[in-house]
């Protein structure tokens, strides 16, 4: 197993004192070493008050376990006075029957427990899936709204990111509507555009106002010639000469006081004057005064639109397209340029027939092109005249847009997620069911002890403990006519005064003990417990810290009779119930620590060591953990407390090179063999070299085996006999043909065992 196996309490907070929100992750068995001031008590305290620090597995309610602790203040809370100390109630021993009932009740409540704790676990598993459900939706969110939330940020302002993208999403408040894109973004460019402004309409080509006399233009294409009958009028018209002669009188003769023919200077007849008068009718006046003032209307008026239509530019909508209109403008203004220019050649010429370009197409189709851009306008402007409305209006169009491009995702989203959360119904309702049961199972356990209480038993029990430790001269007894309270009595059985800090302690653990055995009240409901122990062998004797190992190991042992699986054994002895379902032990004694942890640290799976550390007044819990190696393919508990045997052990366990690995060979067989077996030095000797020549003979390393063994035994030999080849040791040997020896020695003196258990332990 390469992760430890999760109990009720799966992670400890502690932020306080010089802790600073660090995190503990426990398994059934934990074991606390540090200095005195490193913290230890501190951490203690974090199982008792409102339990904000304890994080408990899925499915578990702490509430439904008894959490004790043992530290100073348990001694403080319980032997403030000796004469009062209140009752531990155990079961009695003489009802079996009634015992057997409630034993089958707490079985039947913890399988409820098991039951609710799978299904709690099941429903958070679907809750899980509902996460989950939601990741792809949230991708799709993203990916098909990319171009809108580029676009349209203001609308989309603090949604654009998910969750809340997401979450808008599913919020039902947009119908799906299929709106036009082109459409909400040029309402959003306005709506949205801090610069966004009013702007006047085009004026059209009936904007102009003012009279003008159009009529003379059926003159254009007519030929304004004189009707006059006069030899001179028909010698003109021979010659074709009629309009040359009207405008050379105009030019050359009309204001010159010289009378003289501007040609041949020769002075003009007296009848010159009436003589061109006759040749010029009054039709063909009329009809030249009437082109002149056709000439003088068009001109003006023509003007005067291009210059209206003109003023249109002056002040326009950024956005409005007005390509087609400034073509059309510039096609009119030459038209014009044009039409003037030929009016203009027709009044010099009056025989002369003109034909202006046609304006009236250009004139309608440039009325029609400023609709089209007065609609631009007062779009614009009307956006702006109700900017407010229009930027409800455009992020309710682009939610819409949104919900429509979403609709297929989201209600394939709510399909599975209804399916999920039905699931997630019907489990909540189970371990709903579950609890109910549990409660009436409390009860009728509750029911049922209240009818075989006994606390005479518990004190029997302390004082017998008492009695095998050596503390004399005080005991326990139940108080005379007060029911479920015991006193601390002395040999003249008066109330015990002054006891020393370690019979205090002592009794006071005696007492915790049994209280975790059993409990204060005597309605107790068999809950199981959650035991936690500080520090509990402070002044006591080595004695008395024996049976306090002893009592922490019974109580570890009862709590691994929870453990699946286990292959847990404290020398040998089975201990009985299932009553403690997590035990924390915390100490700085070094040998107590040792005790109750011998052949623990191998249990990876369930049992847990922690270092307690504290550096520039700062706590920290550090799991002894030695992670994966080349020596190992799994992560291995190591025990921060070691004695120098098992430090010797440890070391034999990494060393491959030769010569350090035959001096840790050396010392740990005098150590074992001669300190603590008693053998002899020489007598050891011969008996493994006899032994071993014995047990390698006709093999074909026998010899090299045979002086490996006997270098390793030289130093522990007590004679003084000259070196025969003892200090034989050869480097480029394998280290692993020296381990091979060393086993060996062990199984040829019957050792086999304490090999096997040393090796397990540095592993």
């Amino acid at each position: 197993m390469d992760r430890k196996d999760i109990s009720l309490i799966e992670r400890i907070k502690v932020d306080g004192h010089t802790f600073h929100d660090e995190h503990v992750e426990p398994t059934y068995i934990n074991f606390f070493f540090g200095k005195n001031g490193a913290g230890k008590s501190t951490l203690a305290e974090a199982f008792e008050g409102d339990r904000k620090a304890l994080i408990p597995a899925t499915g578990v309610n702490l509430d439904d376990y008894t959490i004790l602790v043992y530290n100073q203040a348990f001694i403080r809370e319980n032997f403030r006075t000796y004469g009062d100390l209140k009752g531990v109630f155990t079961l009695s021993k003489e009802n079996a029957d009634k015992r057997e009932e409630i034993d089958k009740k707490i079985e039947e409540r913890k399988a409820v427990t098991a039951e609710e704790k799978a299904t709690a676990e099941a429903r958070d598993k679907k809750n899980a899936e509902l996460n989950l459900l939601l990741v792809p939706l949230r991708n799709t969110c993203l990916a098909k709204t990319s171009e809108i939330r580029s676009i349209f940020k203001e609308p989309m302002k603090k949604k654009s990111k998910n969750p809340n993208l997401t979450d808008a999403v599913l919020s039902e408040k947009h119908n799906p509507i299929k709106h036009d894109f082109a459409t909400i973004r040029a309402l959003y460019e306005i709506a949205f555009d801090q610069n966004a402004q009013s702007y006047p309409l085009f004026k059209k080509s009936t904007a102009l106002t003012g009279r003008y006399d159009l009529s003379g233009a059926a003159l254009l294409g007519k030929s304004i010639t004189s009707s006059s009958d006069t030899d001179f009028a028909r010698f003109m018209k021979a010659l074709n000469a009629t309009d040359w002669v009207k405008n050379g009188h105009a030019s050359y003769v009309v204001g010159h006081s010289e009378k003289k023919c501007p040609f041949c200077q020769q002075k003009l007849p007296e009848s010159f004057e009436r003589d061109i008068a006759e040749c010029f009718d009054e039709d063909y006046q009329n009809d030249l005064l009437a082109l002149e003032a056709f000439q003088t209307a068009y001109t003006s008026k023509m003007r005067q639109l291009l210059t209206l239509l003109q003023s249109n530019m002056t002040q326009v909508f950024p956005k409005a397209d007005t390509a087609a209109y400034e073509k059309l403008m510039a096609q009119f203004e030459t038209a014009i340029t044009t039409n003037i220019q030929l009016i203009a050649e027709k009044a010099a010429s009056p025989a002369k027939m003109v034909e202006l370009r046609d304006t009236d197409a250009l004139i309608t189709s440039i009325d029609t092109a400023i609709d089209e851009i007065n609609k631009q306008i007062k779009a614009n402007n009307d956006i702006v005249s109700t900017k407010q409305d229009k930027q409800l209006e455009c992020t309710r169009m682009v939610w819409e847009l949104i919900a429509f491009l979403l609709k297929d995702d989201v209600a394939e989203y709510r399909k599975n997620k209804k399916e999920i959360e039905e699931e997630v119904g019907r489990l909540d309702k189970k371990v709903i069911e579950l609890q109910g049961k549990y409660r009436a199972l409390s009860d009728k356990i509750t029911e049922l002890n209240a009818e075989v209480i006994n606390t005479k038993a518990t004190v029997d029990s302390i004082n017998a403990h008492l009695k095998d430790s050596g503390f004399e001269g005080f005991s326990l007894r139940e108080k005379e006519g007060v029911k479920g309270t015991y006193e601390v009595v002395r040999e003249n059985d008066k109330i015990a005064e002054n006891l020393s800090e370690g019979e205090r302690n002592f009794i006071a653990f005696l007492y915790f003990f049994h209280l975790v055995q059993g409990s204060q009240v005597e309605t107790d409901s068999g809950k199981d417990k959650i035991v936690v122990i500080d520090d509990p062998v402070s002044s006591m004797d080595s004695s008395a810290m024996f049976i306090v190992g002893a009592l922490v190991r019974e109580l570890i042992g009862v709590c691994s009779n929870n453990i699946s699986g286990r292959s847990l054994r404290t020398e040998g002895t089975e201990y009985e119930g299932k009553y403690i379902q997590q035990i924390f032990v915390l100490t700085h004694n070094a040998f107590f620590h040792q005790e109750i942890t011998y052949n623990m640290v191998s249990h990876f799976r369930y049992v847990s060591f922690f270092k307690i550390n504290k550096r520039n007044n700062v706590s920290t819990v550090e799991p002894c953990i030695i992670m994966p190696t080349a020596v190992s393919e799994r992560p291995r508990n190591y025990n921060p407390v070691q004695n120098s045997y098992h430090a010797l052990w440890a070391e034999y366990h990494k060393l491959d090179a030769p010569i350090p690995l035959m001096n840790i060979i050396r010392r740990i067989l005098e150590y074992y063999f001669l300190q603590l077996c008693g053998y002899d030095g020489e007598e050891l000797t011969n008996t493994v070299l006899k032994r071993i020549k014995e047990k390698t003979e006709g093999e074909e390393d026998s010899r090299l085996k045979y002086h490996l063994a006997q270098a390793m035994l030289f130093y522990i030999r007590r004679s003084s006999t000259i070196n025969d080849g003892q200090h034989f040791v050869d480097e480029s040997i394998d280290g692993a043909h020296y381990k091979d020896v060393f086993c060996m020695i062990f199984e040829v003196m019957g050792q086999p065992q304490h090999y096997e258990m040393m090796m397990r332990e540095t592993e």
